[in-house]
């Protein structure tokens, strides 16, 4: 015999689903919605959909957009010439605040990770490749994690940039090893954005990136 009603246990089920809610938390907040007014529920209901049927992702840098650029691309005062590549458009946000850089981004969509699948045509490499001489890229910050899988990932993008004739930077340390950018507070990821290193050269990488017209 089920423990609740259908329509409680399918709006658990569904918040179980959440990165990060496990059955207990998913049950706390399924009655948490049960207890607080209409409006407040429906007000939360009417942003999920207003999320999903008015926000996508920018066709040229992939960050969150309303429109037809984000609002980072469609800014002209921003320096088209330097990208800072992150994997994540939070990583979008923590970069934002630091209120020390003013050129553009471009969001990868992930890190490379052999043991999850995730391989260069997972990501959104062939698009930032594809970008370099029409847009008139001198400088391509790589500001991935400083995780494994972010490490391995600026590795990769580097071998691939500098046959481009690109300058390749990544950003110095001072962020702690393993953690992610968005947990980072301002005046770190802002002075390991100053104090930005280029990369070294290395062998031109082996593994042929996505196309540009790939999804």
């Amino acid at each position: 015999m089920p423990a609740f009603s259908a329509p409680v246990q399918n709006l658990v089920d569904e918040l179980g689903r959440l990165p990060g809610i496990g059955p207990k938390s998913a049950q706390r907040i399924a009655f948490h919605l049960l207890k607080v007014p209409s409006e407040d529920a429906l007000r939360l209901a009417q942003a999920i959909v207003a999320v999903k049927e008015r926000v996508t992702f920018c066709p040229r840098c992939f960050n969150v957009a309303e429109g037809d650029l984000c609002i980072v691309c469609a800014d002209d005062r921003r320096d088209p010439s330097v990208v800072c590549v992150v994997e994540d458009p939070r990583d979008v946000v923590a970069v934002e605040k630091t209120g020390g850089f003013s050129g553009r981004y471009h969001v990868l969509q992930g890190a490379l990770s052999p043991i999850d699948g995730i391989g260069p045509d997972q990501l959104k490499i062939g698009e930032l490749i594809a970008r370099i001489e029409p847009e008139g890229i001198s400088e391509v910050i790589l500001c991935t994690n400083p995780n494994l899988e972010g490490e391995a990932t600026a590795a990769y993008l580097a071998r691939l940039l500098q046959p481009l004739g690109v300058r390749v930077t990544r950003i110095a340390s001072g962020l702690p090893v393993g953690g992610d950018l968005e947990y980072a507070d301002e005046v770190t990821l802002g002075r390991a954005l100053e104090g930005r290193r280029v990369v070294e050269s290395a062998a031109p990488a082996q593994t042929r990136p996505a196309r540009a017209d790939q999804g």
